[in-house]
This record gives structure tokens, C-alpha cells and sequence, in this order.
């Protein structure tokens, strides 16, 4: 029944069929061959409740945010003033595409489009070896999911419902060891080879002085986000409709929050927004079926008789994501796969938390492997030259600081756990 179940998902990817559509389809094959019982009568009761978690309103609010702070010219500035505080290391410019991605993931939860529309400009100018800077915006975007706050973690919350609150402490230190190692990739690279690294430039304390304050909208936004939550003045959901206010606040003060902006800003909300609530309808569906079918019991059994210990089934984990992030887009393959998953892991003894930022940094892994990896595709989107062979290329190094990670947090797990445990002592 899995292999079946395998065999059809892949069938309907190759087809290049939309993800939401496919994963519908492959609920209703499973219920069609598998069930007795007439399992798509239950589509309406799913989405209905589905749509209706209070938890899942945050995500129209943090897509909104992202489109408030790119539309408004926000990044761009933010973007401009990290830029004079990095051109004496080796590499330049690719480490503030980490920083920037990094703190624009702090404000919005995404930022692959948002930093690579600001930094691609740069690559000729500054001399850069393209693929390299290729890579580092679409690694560096990655960390949109794992630096709270994170739609992806909030999915992982609801799915397994765990504290929310705690995923997005349990994310911060991981998310800026991993900015850290993503920066110390591209020097040693740079120091390898020089003329990676763009030609040298200078500039003056003046200068990164004068644009300091470019820098302060994304730490009120962030505040304003993640300071109400753990203030315990608002939920996640109640923080996201927050920092789309002072968002919304700081570009009218910057007058630029015009009519244009605001309506190009709902228009991107409600496309990515209906893009992401379709795939999580057609992924619980999916979840409903193969939990009906038996199919999620005949894996656990599965599993349990193989007689893993607690380290082999964790490299298992890690090798079936890493296989399966080859073929699916991230979002879809966390409601698919999840709900089977982490049970039988918090059974074998993981913390769902720390288990959770294992997730979601193999769902950034995903992002940046080909040939579904989705970051690979929006960077050559963007670029709108050459092949995406460049990008695959200029990533493939940041794929194994990724790996590095996942051995970090494995070896010490208190990376992920120690502000959670803090907070509840």
C-alpha cells in the first residue's frame, strides 16, 4: 500500500500537476481503491474545519507583512545599510545577503524573493563570482522558515500540536548558528579562492552611522511581532496582525504607503495565501484518507519491526526527507508526512520541539535541492538569464553546511532546546 501510495504521488509530479491538486487526486485514488467507504463525502468537513483554526489566520498576515516591506521600499533600504557594514571580509556583499535574509526572516517569516530582488543588481557591478552569489540568496532565503517568525512552524505546531511560542524560541538560536556557518562557508571559499569574492570596497564609519536608521523599521516590526507573544499580549495569529500594523505605520510615516502599494500588497497576499491554504486543504484530505485506510497504522507497525535504535531511525528520518524533499515542495510534504512521522519519533524519545527544528531545517534542505527545490527556481526567476545549472551549483556548497547543521543539533540538541526550557523555568 506505501509503494502504491509512492508510486502514484511521483506519477503526479512527473505529470507537473499543481501540488494541491495532486495530492487531492491521490486522496481520492487511495479512497477510491482502498476504502469502503465513500471517504470523499468527508472533503467538505475537512476544509471547513481546516479553514477555520484560528492559528492558520496568521499566515495571510505574515505574507502581507513581507509584501508591505518589499512594496514600500522597507528591504530595499534595510538591504542597503547592511551592505556598508560587511565589504572588509572576504566575500563582501554574500554576507549581507545572509544578514539581510536573516533579518528580513525576523520581520516577515520569508525572504528569498524579497533580498534576491535587491541584490542581484550587484553581481557584475561588484565583480562576484555569479554562481556563489547565486547560492547565497537562495540558501540565505531559506532562513525565512526557521528564524521565527515561520509559517512553516506554525504548520508544525498545529499538526502536532505543539507550543508554538516555544518552536519560535527553539528556532532562534539554530536559525543564527545557521546564518553564522552559511557566512563562514563563503569565507572559506573566498579565502580559498580570492577571486570569488568581488572586488574590494570601503567605506566610512560615516556612512554606516547615516544609515543606521534604516536599520530600525525591522526591529520595531520584530518587537512588535515577537516581543507581544512572549509579553503575553497576543497569541501568534493576534502578533502577525501586529506587525502588519506597524509595518503599515512605518511606510506612511516613510510616505509610502499609497494606494498602489496597499493594492499590489493584497494582490500578492491573496495569491501566495490561496496557493498555501489549497495545498494544506488537498494535504489534510490526503492525511484523512491514509489515516482511514490504515495506512499510517502499517507504517508505525512497519517501522517498529525493523528494530531501529533511536539513532538509526533518526538517520532514516533524515534520509527519507532528504530523498523526498528531492521531489515535493516543502509545505506539502510537511502536512503529508508529519502526522505519520512524529509520532513515531516522540515515541522513540525526541522532544516534538527540538524535532521540529530538525523538520523545518530539512525543509529548508528541500528548498535548495534539485530538481523541485523551490529557492533554485524563484533566484533563476528572478535572474531571468542563463540556466538554473548556475544556481544548482552556487547552492550545492550551503547544502552541506546544511547537513552540518542537522550533526550539530543532533550532537548537542540543547542548541534547539535551551531558550524553551528557560522560558518555562
Amino acid at each position: 500500500m506505501l509503494g502504491a501510495t509512492l508510486l502514484i504521488l511521483i506519477g503526479l509530479l512527473a505529470l507537473a500537476i499543481p501540488v494541491a491538486a495532486g495530492l487531492g487526486v491521490l486522496g481520492l485514488l487511495l479512497s477510491e481503491i482502498y476504502s469502503q467507504l465513500p471517504l470523499s463525502l468527508a472533503m467538505g468537513e475537512i476544509a471547513w474545519g481546516t479553514s477555520n483554526n484560528f492559528l492558520l489566520v496568521a499566515i495571510p498576515f505574515f505574507v502581507l507583512l513581507g509584501e508591505i516591506l518589499l512594496r514600500s521600499g522597507m528591504a530595499e533600504r534595510m538591504y542597503n545599510a547592511l551592505v556598508l557594514w560587511v565589504p572588509w571580509l572576504p566575500g563582501g556583499l554574500m554576507h549581507s545577503n545572509f544578514a539581510a535574509c536573516a533579518m528580513f526572516a525576523a520581520t516577515s517569516g520569508s525572504s528569498v524573493a524579497t533580498i534576491g530582488t535587491v541584490a542581484l543588481g550587484e553581481v557584475e557591478k561588484r565583480g562576484y563570482s555569479e554562481r556563489l552569489f547565486l547560492g547565497t540568496i537562495a540558501a540565505g532565503g531559506t532562513l525565512g522558515i526557521l528564524i521565527p517568525p515561520s509559517i512553516n512552524m506554525i504548520v508544525y505546531g498545529v499538526l502536532t500540536e505543539t507550543s508554538i511560542p516555544k518552536l519560535y524560541l527553539a528556532g532562534f538560536i539554530p536559525g543564527l548558528v545557521l546564518a553564522s556557518l552559511f557566512s563562514l562557508t563563503v569565507l572559506t571559499i573566498c579565502l580559498i579562492r580570492p577571486a570569488l569574492g568581488g572586488k574590494p570596497t570601503t567605506t566610512s564609519w560615516t556612512q554606516r552611522i547615516a544609515a543606521l536608521p534604516d536599520l530600525i523599521p525591522p526591529l520595531v516590526i520584530f518587537l512588535a511581532v515577537i516581543g507581544s507573544i512572549y509579553a503575553g499580549w497576543a497569541t501568534a495569529t493576534e502578533s502577525a496582525a501586529l506587525g502588519v500594523i506597524a509595518a503599515m505605520g512605518i511606510a506612511a510615516a516613510h510616505r509610502r504607503l499609497t494606494l498602489r502599494t496597499l493594492l499590489n500588497a493584497f494582490e500578492g497576499t491573496m495569491r501566495t495565501t490561496t496557493m498555501i491554504m489549497a495545498i494544506l486543504l488537498a494535504a489534510y484530505f490526503l492525511n484523512f484518507v491514509i489515516t482511514s485506510i490504515g495506512l499510517t497504522g502499517r507504517v508505525n507497525a512497519f517501522i517498529t519491526s525493523l528494530g531501529l535504535s533511536k539513532l538509526q531511525l533518526l538517520v532514516v528520518v533524515v534520509a527519507f526527507y532528504f530523498t523526498l524533499g528531492m521531489f515535493m515542495e516543502t509545505l506539502s510534504m510537511m502536512v503529508a508526512t508529519v502526522p505519520i512521522i512524529a509520532p513515531i519519533m516522540i515515541k522513540a524519545g525526541y522532544d516534538p520541539i527540538w524535532f521540529g527544528i530538525m523538520i523545518i531545517i530539512l525543509m529548508e534542505l528541500a528548498m535548495i535541492t534539485p530538481p523541485v527545490g523551490i529557492n533554485l527556481y524563484v533566484v533563476q526567476g528572478l535572474r531571468k538569464k542563463g540556466r538554473i545549472d548556475d544556481v544548482i551549483i552556487g547552492t550545492s556548497p550551503f547544502v552541506l553546511t546544511m547537513m552540518l547543521m542537522l550533526l550539530i543539533l543532533s550532537i548537542w540538541p540543547q542548541i534547539a532546546l535551551w531558550l524553551p526550557q528557560m522560558a518555562a523555568s
